[in-house]
């Protein structure tokens, strides 16, 4: 957390760093507006009371999903508003754009909003310009800013390289992001070498869905010893056979203390950069 925020946006930080560790286990279920249903026909409230009571610290919605789900769950997790939208069946389906505003996150009771920047697409400029706007409202409002920004787009060749994502990031950042969610490297030291520079929280996104709990949780542990803050994972989480349990699983994993032999392992590869 910044030390120059105002205490509104401290306040609404305070909530989703709900365990005060810095960490974080969010859970995006914002796919429906991209893809479709994909939530295994269970139902947004449902799903959102399960995670909740399991220990997710905050979930991503779109704006009108907020009137199918009951406001009691969000005491015990907190509420991101996404604002960008595309479809797969566009002609860009790289290309993002806003469909709500911060005011309109405020008037929810949204903790924070995220925004979708594909860095490298066709249509970058605009999206740039969308995530410089949001960010000058969101300091209007003292409304904590999550930026998705991912390498995608026609001059991308490899959108895992370290230092493609260590540009995003720092992009992302000095713009105005208090937390950055992007793409996870398959090995740790690539990750650790990309978030080694960030001076805000970055977490990685879940990527494909993983059909054993043990895979997902693998890949968390790696994540974190590649100096992730946490995830932003959804479909291989709302997608499994029990979401909750899963969640429950995740929470412990991400807020536990790292063990001597983990942060030995942190350090090994923050040295080798």
């Amino acid at each position: 957390m910044t030390d120059n925020a105002s205490f509104a946006r401290q306040l609404r930080l305070r909530r989703l760093y709900r365990h005060g560790d810095n960490r974080l286990l969010v859970v995006p279920l914002d796919h429906s507006v991209t893809d479709g249903p994909v939530t295994g026909g269970r139902r947004v409230n449902q799903l959102v009371g399960r995670l909740a009571g399991a220990g997710a610290d905050a979930v991503v919605l779109h704006k009108g999903a907020l009137r199918y789900v009951d406001s009691q769950w969000f005491t015990r997790t907190s509420l991101i508003l996404h604002l960008s939208a595309s479809t797969t069946h566009a002609p860009d389906p790289d290309a993002k754009y806003l469909v709500a505003g911060v005011a309109e996150a405020v008037r929810l009771g949204a903790d924070a909003v995220s925004v979708h920047v594909n860095l490298g697409s066709a249509s970058e400029a605009r999206q740039i310009e969308d995530l410089a706007r949001i960010s000058a409202d969101c300091d209007t409002w003292s409304m904590p800013l999550l930026v998705m920004i991912y390498p995608r787009g026609p001059r991308i060749a490899a959108p895992a390289d370290p230092e493609l994502l260590a540009h995003a990031i720092t992009l992302a950042a000095d713009l105005g992001a208090d937390i950055v969610k992007t793409a996870c490297p398959a090995r740790p030291q690539d990750l650790a070498e990309a978030t080694a520079h960030s001076p805000v929280p970055v977490l990685v996104a879940g990527g494909p869905p993983r059909a054993h709990p043990s895979e997902v949780l693998s890949y968390v542990s790696d994540a974190l010893s590649g100096g992730a803050a946490g995830v932003a994972m959804g479909r291989s989480i709302f997608q499994s056979d029990d979401p909750g349990a899963l969640t429950a699983r995740l929470a412990d994993l991400i807020h536990r203390p790292a063990s001597d032999a983990e942060l030995a392992r942190i350090d090994l590869l923050q040295t080798a950069i």
